[in-house]
């Protein structure tokens, strides 16, 4: 036990991002549920209280063009497009994620449908290209995704005439076909902390002459995604996990540069007009990402979100994924020394190419050991019938922590299950 403190406190003082921890409003327990819910960042309730008693309470209306709230979604959506991998002008923010969601997947099916004629060689550098159009009827869903994202899937399916096929994310290349149009995937099982290959499952998708949607919920400030770099066509993500934006915080979507000319949304709304002060009843799209807004942006949280994005200046997504692999391992080998053999089960593998940012344990009582967990000051979380989740936030979590949390898992056990 000495050894393996002795061992946290050397790692935490050699920690470049050791000093992040103080722009968090933190308590004296070990925060493992930054998967679920980030911290509240410092920044943030002083920023809420100005744009609620200046912004609203005294400028009110003239804040749209004073305070800059007209032009949020996109100003916040090309401040999160960096810790994704993508150029500005490609992430608008607004919305949730399951709304985010119908509209990439509807959005890319009606791109598959349209890639046949003239319009087939526009997207240039990946997606359905020439091989999409008629024939095109089926949505591939990951088999393991959050179920919201199933049942939007499914509904989009009955709405563009599609038949949809859940297969895991290693039979999605087995299961691509002519007759594929889009394939919704999600980067990190949000169950066992599995990291899925993006780049490998994308160029498989596009072999396949089809466009593949990414949900990003649990990997996008946790780790590098590269979206530009590997060619994914269309991407969503919410922002009050490791991006700590609060809670319900808006979603984003991302559209590839080059598709966004023809990125139908089946959710056109005045916002994202092209003249949405003209009040026509005939609806022209806006140019690039804006195609991606519906309605009035929730200015509130919105605005929550771009003062919690400042604790990214300067911090480069490649630290951070270092260090969450390096509280990862730490963690397990911990949970090895403190944890009586044959009380868990990891569902998270060992392979770095393989794990997100969270350690997923199989134990039985999963559910009273996460409350006796949560009462002894380590909160993480429990997911039916028998999954502790333990989320690692690299900008605030410490190897003191990881050493702490894994101390009282075994002591938990002992009581419970021993």
């Amino acid at each position: 036990m000495s050894e393996l403190i002795s061992r946290a406190a050397e790692l935490d003082a050699a920690d470049e991002l050791a000093g992040l921890r103080e722009k968090f409003v933190l308590d004296d327990a070990v925060y493992l549920d930054g998967n679920s819910l980030g911290a509240l960042p410092a920044a943030v309730p002083g920023r809420v209280d100005d744009v609620v008693r200046r912004q609203w309470g005294s400028l009110r209306i003239r804040s749209w063009d004073e305070s800059g709230w007209w032009t949020a979604p996109e100003r916040i959506g090309d401040r999160i497009a960096p810790l994704v991998g993508a150029a500005a002008g490609q992430v608008v923010v607004g919305d949730s994620t399951s709304v985010n969601v119908f509209k990439a997947l509807v959005g890319a099916v009606r791109l598959a449908g349209a890639g046949a004629g003239a319009d087939a060689g526009a997207d240039a550098g990946g997606g359905a290209g020439g091989g999409a159009g008629a024939g095109r009827d089926e949505i591939l869903v990951d088999a393991t995704t959050f179920p919201t994202d199933g049942y939007i899937a499914a509904s989009a399916a009955r709405m563009t005439g599609c038949s949809i096929r859940p297969v895991t994310p290693a039979e999605v290349p087995g299961a691509l076909g002519p007759r594929t149009a889009a394939v919704l995937l999600n980067h990190v099982d949000y169950r066992t902390g599995r990291l899925h290959d993006l780049p490998g499952l994308t160029a498989a998708v596009h072999e396949a002459g089809a466009y593949v949607v990414w949900d990003l919920c649990h990997s996008a400030g946790a780790l590098p995604v590269g979206l530009d770099q590997h060619g994914v066509d269309l991407a969503v993500g919410c922002t009050y996990k490791y991006l700590n934006g609060g809670p319900g915080s808006p979603a984003y979507l991302y559209v590839r540069r080059d598709l966004q000319s023809r990125f139908d949304s089946p959710l056109p709304g005045w916002n994202s007009h092209a003249e949405p002060f003209g009040m026509r009843s005939e609806y022209t799209p806006a140019s690039g990402a804006l195609r991606g807004r519906v309605g009035t942006p929730d200015i509130l949280s919105m605005l929550a979100l771009e003062a919690a994005l400042e604790v990214w200046d300067g911090v480069p997504v490649e630290s951070v994924r270092a260090k969450s692999l390096a509280l990862t391992d730490f963690f397990l080998e911990c949970v090895a020394s403190y944890v009586p053999e044959g009380l868990v089960e990891s569902l998270t593998p060992v392979a770095h190419a393989e794990r997100g940012s969270q350690v997923a344990l199989r134990c039985p009582d999963a559910g009273d050991v996460m409350k006796r967990l949560i009462e002894s000051g380590v909160v993480g979380d429990f997911r039916s019938p028998d999954v502790l989740r333990f989320g690692f936030t690299p900008l605030y979590v410490g190897f003191r922590d990881v050493e702490r949390a894994a101390r009282v898992l075994g002591d938990v056990l002992r009581g419970v299950l021993g």
